[in-house]
């Protein structure tokens, strides 16, 4: 491991996007985070978690009662393992994940096509930026909704022990097939963090 990575306390900021250039990702998702997401978003219909790790975010799903079915392209012990989510043509009615952050785009070309009601994915705030992005999802495809965390995620390789915090911003990009043109920006109220710990 990077002999950097944990300075006074604290996890470098780039440790995320250095794990992905090197290897799989997997940074389980915090429940909190997806708390937010179905606290404020009605989701009907099945949904697909397609990068569901070791099923966290997949657990938290469960508990809208829709019925969840999870994939991967790896075998992390949950959900059925070696589906590329970016060479399937399943059709879900809502497809929610928290995508490998070097395969993002892929995902949302790929969601867009497949999702029939909503499809969700958790990405960098920074996610908004880009020229290229602008040309190829945003001026044609752009998010129904953006859900801005007030309260930062702090994503922990699998096995690592928690301790500081994040200092990376997050939001929750919804495209929603029953929704008006245009992009709404909203922010989540502060609390889930600890409301969900």
């Amino acid at each position: 491991m990077d002999a950097t990575y944990n300075l006074n306390g604290g996890f470098k900021p780039t440790i995320k996007r250095l794990a992905d250039l090197d290897g799989p990702d997997f940074f389980p998702t915090p429940t909190w985070a997806t708390e937010a997401l179905i606290d404020n978003e009605l989701l009907a219909g099945e949904i697909w978690e397609p990068a569901c790790g070791n099923g966290a975010m997949s657990k938290v799903l469960e508990k809208t009662s829709n019925s969840v079915v999870s994939t991967d392209l790896y075998d992390r012990g949950f959900g059925e393992s070696g589906i590329d989510f970016l060479l399937q043509s399943r059709k879900s009615q809502n497809i929610i994940t928290n995508p490998p952050y070097n395969s993002a785009e892929g995902f949302v070309k790929t969601g867009l096509k497949l999702a029939e009601k909503k499809f969700a994915l958790l990405l960098r705030l920074a996610f908004l930026e880009g020229a290229n992005r602008n040309k190829t999802i945003f001026a044609h495809s752009p998010p129904s909704r953006v859900w801005v965390f007030s309260e930062r995620i702090t994503f922990y390789p699998a096995g690592v022990e928690k301790q500081g915090s994040g200092t990376t911003a997050y939001a929750w990009f919804v495209w929603d097939k029953s929704a008006q043109s245009g992009t709404e920006l909203k922010w989540f109220k502060p609390g889930y963090k600890a409301a969900f710990k």
